[in-house]
């Protein structure tokens, strides 16, 4: 009994030694089993991925989409209010062009009673 409770200095280095062994066998990266559903996963990952990319090529053409509807109604409000600007210039060389006529009109009745006056 004696001896076992006296342990010599060569006795607790290798107890050491093997103590700070097993410590950093715990540390120490263990060979990787393969996961069974490894496969399963990938595929999981790879259906998702390409739903997200659906979604999101969905959301840019929708994007696409309103921007266009948003040009078109921003050139048809340019064209229409470009239509009303010469709507609004032809009915104003009309009232012009009216003008004149009647101002010649005038000019003219104007020289023939001139000439009924002198006769």
């Amino acid at each position: 009994m004696r001896d076992l409770k006296q342990t010599g200095f060569n006795d607790r280095i290798s107890t050491q030694q093997e103590a700070k062994k097993a410590l950093l066998a715990k540390f120490k990266p263990k060979a990787a089993a393969p996961d069974p559903e490894f496969d399963k996963l990938a595929e999981k990952r790879a259906a998702e991925k390409e739903a997200l990319r659906l979604q999101h090529e969905a959301a840019k053409a929708e994007e696409r989409r309103l921007k266009a509807d948003r040009d078109a109604e921003r050139l048809a409000a340019e064209r229409e209010s470009e239509e009303a600007v010469e709507a609004e210039k032809r009915a104003n060389r009309k009232e012009r062009k009216q003008l004149t006529k009647e101002e010649q009109k005038a000019a003219r009745d104007a020289k023939y009673a001139a000439r009924k006056a002198r006769k």
